[in-house]
Protein backbone atom coordinates (compact mmCIF):
# COMPACT_ATOMS: atom_id res chain seq x y z
CA UNK A 1 0.00 0.00 0.00
CA UNK A 2 1.23 3.59 -0.84
CA UNK A 3 2.10 5.78 1.69
CA UNK A 4 -0.94 8.13 0.14
CA UNK A 5 -3.50 5.46 0.52
CA UNK A 6 -2.04 4.54 3.96
CA UNK A 7 -2.49 7.89 5.13
CA UNK A 8 -6.02 8.44 3.91
CA UNK A 9 -7.03 5.16 5.23
CA UNK A 10 -5.42 6.82 8.83
CA UNK A 11 -7.47 9.54 8.22
CA UNK A 12 -10.47 7.66 7.44
CA UNK A 13 -10.33 5.68 10.64
CA UNK A 14 -9.78 8.65 12.99
CA UNK A 15 -12.85 10.60 11.14
CA UNK A 16 -14.89 6.91 11.85
CA UNK A 17 -13.81 6.92 15.40
CA UNK A 18 -14.71 10.80 15.91
CA UNK A 19 -17.98 9.79 14.61
CA UNK A 20 -18.60 6.66 17.07
CA UNK A 21 -17.22 8.69 20.06
CA UNK A 22 -19.91 11.87 19.45
CA UNK A 23 -22.69 9.66 18.54
CA UNK A 24 -22.43 6.60 21.17
CA UNK A 25 -19.62 7.66 23.95
CA UNK A 26 -21.01 7.75 27.74
CA UNK A 27 -22.64 11.19 28.80
CA UNK A 28 -23.32 12.38 32.42
CA UNK A 29 -26.75 14.06 31.39
CA UNK A 30 -30.01 12.63 30.43
CA UNK A 31 -31.75 15.85 28.27
CA UNK A 32 -35.05 16.18 28.80
CA UNK A 33 -36.90 17.98 25.62
CA UNK A 34 -38.02 21.06 26.03
CA UNK A 35 -39.50 23.43 23.65
CA UNK A 36 -39.20 27.32 24.65
CA UNK A 37 -40.88 30.09 23.82
CA UNK A 38 -40.05 31.88 20.94
CA UNK A 39 -37.52 34.62 22.05
CA UNK A 40 -38.60 38.03 22.40
CA UNK A 41 -36.43 40.32 20.57
CA UNK A 42 -34.62 43.33 21.40
CA UNK A 43 -37.11 45.79 20.86
CA UNK A 44 -40.17 47.61 22.57
CA UNK A 45 -39.23 47.30 26.16
CA UNK A 46 -36.29 45.17 25.61
CA UNK A 47 -34.89 47.74 22.97
CA UNK A 48 -30.69 47.31 22.14
CA UNK A 49 -28.78 50.30 23.55
CA UNK A 50 -25.29 51.56 24.64
CA UNK A 51 -26.21 53.20 28.28
CA UNK A 52 -23.94 50.43 30.02
CA UNK A 53 -20.39 52.16 27.93
CA UNK A 54 -20.16 54.24 30.81
CA UNK A 55 -19.72 51.26 33.21
CA UNK A 56 -16.23 51.75 35.10
CA UNK A 57 -14.31 48.64 35.77
CA UNK A 58 -12.64 48.57 39.53
CA UNK A 59 -9.60 46.39 39.65
CA UNK A 60 -9.81 43.71 42.41
CA UNK A 61 -6.40 42.43 41.86
CA UNK A 62 -5.02 39.25 39.88
CA UNK A 63 -8.29 36.95 40.09
CA UNK A 64 -11.10 35.56 38.01
CA UNK A 65 -15.01 35.50 37.65
CA UNK A 66 -16.05 37.57 40.55
CA UNK A 67 -19.45 36.60 40.27
CA UNK A 68 -21.14 38.24 42.59
CA UNK A 69 -20.70 41.87 44.71
CA UNK A 70 -21.63 43.28 48.37
CA UNK A 71 -21.59 46.00 50.29
CA UNK A 72 -20.98 46.86 53.95
CA UNK A 73 -22.53 49.68 56.03
CA UNK A 74 -19.04 51.71 55.28
CA UNK A 75 -19.93 51.19 51.87
CA UNK A 76 -16.49 49.34 51.27
CA UNK A 77 -17.04 46.48 48.15
CA UNK A 78 -16.44 42.64 48.28
CA UNK A 79 -16.59 39.74 45.37
CA UNK A 80 -15.66 36.51 45.60
CA UNK A 81 -12.56 35.24 43.27
CA UNK A 82 -13.22 31.19 41.68
CA UNK A 83 -9.94 30.48 43.57
CA UNK A 84 -12.01 30.59 46.98
CA UNK A 85 -10.39 34.62 47.50
CA UNK A 86 -13.07 37.26 48.75
CA UNK A 87 -11.71 40.33 47.85
CA UNK A 88 -12.53 43.98 49.35
CA UNK A 89 -12.47 47.58 48.17
CA UNK A 90 -12.52 50.86 49.67
CA UNK A 91 -15.54 52.87 49.09
CA UNK A 92 -13.75 54.78 46.09
CA UNK A 93 -12.92 51.15 44.40
CA UNK A 94 -9.34 51.29 45.38
CA UNK A 95 -6.58 49.02 47.37
CA UNK A 96 -7.70 45.63 47.26
CA UNK A 97 -7.01 43.04 49.22
CA UNK A 98 -8.02 39.19 50.70
CA UNK A 99 -10.74 39.51 52.90
CA UNK A 100 -11.28 35.66 53.46
CA UNK A 101 -10.87 32.67 51.78
CA UNK A 102 -13.14 30.06 51.82
CA UNK A 103 -11.11 27.57 50.12
CA UNK A 104 -13.99 26.80 47.98
CA UNK A 105 -15.93 28.85 45.48
CA UNK A 106 -17.88 31.71 46.96
CA UNK A 107 -20.63 32.74 44.47
CA UNK A 108 -23.58 34.63 46.72
CA UNK A 109 -22.62 37.53 48.95
CA UNK A 110 -24.83 39.41 51.57
CA UNK A 111 -24.22 41.07 54.93
CA UNK A 112 -26.52 39.98 58.23
CA UNK A 113 -28.15 42.23 60.32
CA UNK A 114 -24.92 41.93 62.48
CA UNK A 115 -22.27 43.13 59.53
CA UNK A 116 -21.70 39.36 58.76
CA UNK A 117 -20.40 38.28 55.30
CA UNK A 118 -23.05 35.48 54.23
CA UNK A 119 -21.83 33.08 51.81
CA UNK A 120 -23.45 30.98 49.26
CA UNK A 121 -20.41 28.98 48.44
CA UNK A 122 -21.04 26.18 45.48
CA UNK A 123 -18.34 23.72 47.02
CA UNK A 124 -18.31 24.68 50.56
CA UNK A 125 -21.89 25.51 51.87
CA UNK A 126 -23.55 28.33 53.35
CA UNK A 127 -21.00 30.00 55.05
CA UNK A 128 -20.83 33.46 57.82
CA UNK A 129 -17.36 35.52 57.45
CA UNK A 130 -16.93 38.05 60.17
CA UNK A 131 -15.60 41.14 59.96
CA UNK A 132 -12.24 39.65 61.35
CA UNK A 133 -12.18 36.82 58.14
CA UNK A 134 -12.96 33.88 60.39
CA UNK A 135 -15.40 31.77 58.79
CA UNK A 136 -17.82 29.70 60.18
CA UNK A 137 -19.92 26.63 58.19
CA UNK A 138 -23.65 27.85 59.09
CA UNK A 139 -25.10 24.79 56.84
CA UNK A 140 -24.00 21.51 54.63
CA UNK A 141 -26.94 20.00 53.84
CA UNK A 142 -30.67 20.46 54.64
CA UNK A 143 -33.57 17.51 54.86
CA UNK A 144 -30.80 14.96 54.88
CA UNK A 145 -29.15 16.26 51.27
CA UNK A 146 -26.12 17.37 51.03
CA UNK A 147 -25.46 20.73 49.02
CA UNK A 148 -23.84 20.23 45.73
CA UNK A 149 -23.69 23.91 44.45
CA UNK A 150 -24.75 26.49 46.66
CA UNK A 151 -25.58 29.82 44.12
CA UNK A 152 -27.22 32.83 45.36
CA UNK A 153 -28.95 33.88 48.23
CA UNK A 154 -30.97 36.92 50.27
CA UNK A 155 -32.12 37.67 53.33
CA UNK A 156 -35.49 38.79 54.96
CA UNK A 157 -35.94 41.40 57.71
CA UNK A 158 -36.40 38.70 60.52
CA UNK A 159 -33.18 37.31 59.55
CA UNK A 160 -34.20 34.70 57.44
CA UNK A 161 -31.74 33.65 54.46
CA UNK A 162 -32.92 32.03 51.45
CA UNK A 163 -30.47 30.88 49.39
CA UNK A 164 -30.40 28.76 46.00
CA UNK A 165 -28.90 24.82 45.45
CA UNK A 166 -28.36 25.45 41.44
CA UNK A 167 -27.88 21.39 41.42
CA UNK A 168 -28.18 18.66 43.16
CA UNK A 169 -26.64 16.59 40.29
CA UNK A 170 -23.98 18.68 39.08
CA UNK A 171 -21.46 21.15 40.78
CA UNK A 172 -20.37 23.91 39.49
CA UNK A 173 -17.76 23.19 37.15
CA UNK A 174 -19.81 21.38 35.31
CA UNK A 175 -22.65 23.86 35.14
CA UNK A 176 -23.25 23.44 31.26
CA UNK A 177 -24.14 19.94 32.08
CA UNK A 178 -26.82 20.91 33.88
CA UNK A 179 -28.39 23.50 31.75
CA UNK A 180 -27.82 20.74 29.05
CA UNK A 181 -29.57 18.34 30.52
CA UNK A 182 -32.55 20.50 31.71
CA UNK A 183 -33.96 19.14 34.20
CA UNK A 184 -35.34 20.21 37.64
CA UNK A 185 -32.09 19.57 39.59
CA UNK A 186 -32.19 22.46 41.59
CA UNK A 187 -33.99 24.23 44.80
CA UNK A 188 -34.88 26.91 47.00
CA UNK A 189 -34.28 26.50 50.56
CA UNK A 190 -34.35 28.53 53.81
CA UNK A 191 -32.24 29.27 56.99
CA UNK A 192 -34.31 29.88 60.29
CA UNK A 193 -32.69 32.38 62.10
CA UNK A 194 -33.37 30.57 65.52
CA UNK A 195 -33.25 27.24 65.27
CA UNK A 196 -30.31 27.52 62.39
CA UNK A 197 -31.47 24.37 60.61
CA UNK A 198 -32.34 24.57 56.88
CA UNK A 199 -35.48 23.56 55.15
CA UNK A 200 -36.41 22.79 51.99
CA UNK A 201 -38.80 25.59 50.70
CA UNK A 202 -39.36 24.52 46.74
CA UNK A 203 -38.00 21.68 44.86
CA UNK A 204 -37.87 21.03 41.17
CA UNK A 205 -36.07 24.43 39.70
CA UNK A 206 -34.31 24.38 36.71
CA UNK A 207 -30.57 25.69 37.58
CA UNK A 208 -31.89 27.77 40.47
CA UNK A 209 -29.79 30.70 40.49
CA UNK A 210 -30.70 34.48 41.84
CA UNK A 211 -32.55 35.07 44.78
CA UNK A 212 -34.52 38.49 45.99
CA UNK A 213 -36.78 39.30 49.13
CA UNK A 214 -39.47 41.72 48.47
CA UNK A 215 -39.47 44.74 49.72
CA UNK A 216 -42.66 44.03 52.12
CA UNK A 217 -41.31 40.40 52.87
CA UNK A 218 -44.18 39.25 51.07
CA UNK A 219 -42.30 36.71 48.64
CA UNK A 220 -39.30 35.78 47.64
CA UNK A 221 -37.88 35.41 43.76
CA UNK A 222 -36.15 33.07 42.42
CA UNK A 223 -34.31 32.73 39.14
CA UNK A 224 -34.68 29.22 36.98
CA UNK A 225 -32.02 30.02 34.59
CA UNK A 226 -32.78 27.16 32.56
CA UNK A 227 -35.72 28.00 31.84
CA UNK A 228 -35.49 31.83 31.45
CA UNK A 229 -37.65 33.23 33.87
CA UNK A 230 -38.52 33.81 37.68
CA UNK A 231 -40.37 32.13 40.15
CA UNK A 232 -42.31 33.57 42.98
CA UNK A 233 -42.47 31.83 46.37
CA UNK A 234 -44.89 34.04 48.83
CA UNK A 235 -44.00 34.21 52.23
CA UNK A 236 -47.61 34.97 53.54
CA UNK A 237 -51.03 36.09 53.34
CA UNK A 238 -53.45 33.73 51.47
CA UNK A 239 -51.16 32.58 48.65
CA UNK A 240 -48.46 31.47 51.64
CA UNK A 241 -46.26 28.46 50.66
CA UNK A 242 -47.63 28.69 46.82
CA UNK A 243 -45.31 29.69 44.00
CA UNK A 244 -46.29 30.92 40.63
CA UNK A 245 -44.42 33.18 37.82
CA UNK A 246 -42.98 36.28 38.45
CA UNK A 247 -42.43 36.69 35.23
CA UNK A 248 -41.65 34.54 32.25
CA UNK A 249 -39.41 34.46 28.33
CA UNK A 250 -36.78 36.57 28.89
CA UNK A 251 -34.58 37.64 26.28
CA UNK A 252 -31.38 36.47 28.09
CA UNK A 253 -30.08 33.77 30.17
CA UNK A 254 -31.23 35.28 33.57
CA UNK A 255 -28.31 34.69 36.73
CA UNK A 256 -28.69 37.30 39.55
CA UNK A 257 -31.34 39.49 41.02
CA UNK A 258 -31.49 41.70 44.10
CA UNK A 259 -34.06 44.23 45.47
CA UNK A 260 -33.25 48.10 45.94
CA UNK A 261 -35.44 47.71 48.99
CA UNK A 262 -37.99 50.43 47.19
CA UNK A 263 -39.16 49.81 44.15
CA UNK A 264 -37.65 47.77 42.10
CA UNK A 265 -35.47 44.29 41.47
CA UNK A 266 -32.31 44.52 39.28
CA UNK A 267 -31.54 41.65 37.18
CA UNK A 268 -29.00 39.99 35.52
CA UNK A 269 -29.25 38.80 32.11
CA UNK A 270 -25.89 37.07 31.24
CA UNK A 271 -25.95 36.59 27.48
CA UNK A 272 -28.70 37.32 25.27
CA UNK A 273 -30.50 34.39 24.44
CA UNK A 274 -29.16 31.94 21.74
CA UNK A 275 -31.24 30.67 18.40
CA UNK A 276 -28.86 27.90 18.16
CA UNK A 277 -29.37 26.93 21.91
CA UNK A 278 -33.43 27.09 21.58
CA UNK A 279 -33.11 24.96 18.61
CA UNK A 280 -31.55 22.43 20.06
CA UNK A 281 -33.26 22.01 23.36
CA UNK A 282 -36.00 19.97 22.06
CA UNK A 283 -33.69 17.34 21.04
CA UNK A 284 -32.08 15.56 23.62
CA UNK A 285 -30.06 13.56 21.03
CA UNK A 286 -28.36 16.63 19.90
CA UNK A 287 -27.62 17.54 23.57
CA UNK A 288 -25.85 14.66 24.03
CA UNK A 289 -23.90 15.32 21.08
CA UNK A 290 -22.99 18.34 22.64
CA UNK A 291 -22.25 17.12 25.86
CA UNK A 292 -19.76 15.56 23.82
CA UNK A 293 -17.80 18.09 22.15
CA UNK A 294 -14.92 20.39 23.61
CA UNK A 295 -15.66 23.34 25.46
CA UNK A 296 -14.41 25.64 23.22
CA UNK A 297 -16.73 24.31 20.92
CA UNK A 298 -19.85 23.54 23.02
CA UNK A 299 -22.15 26.82 22.64
CA UNK A 300 -21.49 30.06 25.26
CA UNK A 301 -21.95 33.65 26.66
CA UNK A 302 -20.77 36.35 24.11
CA UNK A 303 -19.74 39.54 25.28
CA UNK A 304 -22.64 41.56 25.98
CA UNK A 305 -24.02 44.12 28.97
CA UNK A 306 -27.70 43.26 29.61
CA UNK A 307 -29.55 44.12 32.99
CA UNK A 308 -33.35 44.85 33.56
CA UNK A 309 -35.42 46.67 36.36
CA UNK A 310 -38.49 45.01 37.15
CA UNK A 311 -40.97 46.60 39.26
CA UNK A 312 -42.72 44.21 42.54
CA UNK A 313 -45.38 43.49 39.61
CA UNK A 314 -42.85 41.25 37.54
CA UNK A 315 -43.18 44.38 35.18
CA UNK A 316 -40.05 45.65 32.83
CA UNK A 317 -39.53 49.32 34.16
CA UNK A 318 -35.55 49.99 32.72
CA UNK A 319 -33.28 48.28 30.77
CA UNK A 320 -29.67 48.85 30.20
CA UNK A 321 -27.46 47.15 27.51
CA UNK A 322 -24.11 47.74 25.82
CA UNK A 323 -22.67 45.61 23.19
CA UNK A 324 -19.32 47.16 22.22
CA UNK A 325 -16.44 44.70 22.42
CA UNK A 326 -15.02 46.95 25.49
CA UNK A 327 -17.98 46.31 27.30
CA UNK A 328 -18.08 44.57 31.15
CA UNK A 329 -19.98 41.55 30.06
CA UNK A 330 -21.51 38.65 31.25
CA UNK A 331 -23.03 40.82 33.59
CA UNK A 332 -23.92 37.72 36.92
CA UNK A 333 -25.41 40.30 39.60
CA UNK A 334 -26.41 43.80 40.33
CA UNK A 335 -26.33 45.53 43.89
CA UNK A 336 -28.01 48.93 43.70
CA UNK A 337 -26.35 51.47 46.77
CA UNK A 338 -26.70 55.08 46.51
CA UNK A 339 -27.47 55.85 42.77
CA UNK A 340 -25.01 53.81 42.01
CA UNK A 341 -25.06 50.04 40.77
CA UNK A 342 -22.43 47.65 40.84
CA UNK A 343 -21.78 44.66 39.18
CA UNK A 344 -20.35 41.16 39.65
CA UNK A 345 -19.40 39.00 36.07
CA UNK A 346 -18.31 35.22 35.13
CA UNK A 347 -16.36 36.78 32.53
CA UNK A 348 -15.18 39.86 33.62
CA UNK A 349 -11.57 40.39 36.46
CA UNK A 350 -12.94 43.08 37.61
CA UNK A 351 -16.16 44.97 39.61
CA UNK A 352 -18.04 47.28 37.47
CA UNK A 353 -20.14 50.47 38.64
CA UNK A 354 -22.58 52.15 37.03
CA UNK A 355 -23.67 55.64 37.97
CA UNK A 356 -27.64 55.44 37.63
CA UNK A 357 -29.12 59.16 36.43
Amino acid sequence: MSLTKRVATLIILILAAALVYLLFAPVPIAPAAWTPPTAPTLTGQYEKNTRLSATQKLSLGEGHKPEDVALDAEGKIYAGFEDGRIMVLQPDGTQPRVFANTGGRPLGLIFDRSGNLIVADAIKGLLSVNKAGEITLLAGEADGEKFSCLNDLDAGADGTIYFTEASHKFPMTQHVNDLLEHQPNGRLLALDPQSQKPRTLLRDLYFANGVAVSPDQTYVLVVETGEYRIRRVWLNGPKMGQSDIFIDNLPGFPDGISSNSNDKFWLALVTPRQALVDRMLPYPFVRKIVARLPKFIQPGPQPYSFILALDPQGRVVDNLQNDSADCYSQIANVVERNGTLYFGSIGEDTIGRFQLR
